[in-house]
């Protein structure tokens, strides 16, 4: 991903709200397949590691990323924010091939 594909990532996730908490119950399978599911339906989809929590925000990001396959855009305080393209052709909203 290069970096004007980021920013542009960025811009989109600014307006958007955190759709996932990770606290003190931590990062589990089931919470994996609840974000992969997320990220077919939004392809891009921002998380908030509370403060209980027993991982770093970046931590957290680099985690669930590897797990489901995502990439990390951005991480900014206890906020971070993940993309992978759709698997369902009619999902596909965000075409990074168009920012060069």
């Amino acid at each position: 991903m290069t970096s004007k594909q980021r920013a542009y990532l960025r811009s989109l996730a600014s307006q958007m709200d955190t759709i996932f908490q990770i606290g003190k119950g931590g990062i589990s399978d089931e919470m994996c397949k609840q974000i992969s599911n997320a990220l077919d339906a939004r392809e891009l989809i921002k998380l908030r590691v509370l403060d209980n929590a027993e991982y770093l925000p970046r931590e957290a990001a680099e985690e669930i990323a590897q797990a489901v396959g995502a990439e990390v855009v951005t991480v900014i305080g206890t906020k971070f924010v993940l993309f992978r393209v759709s698997s369902k052709e009619k999902n596909r909203k965000i075409d990074l091939n168009a920012i060069k």
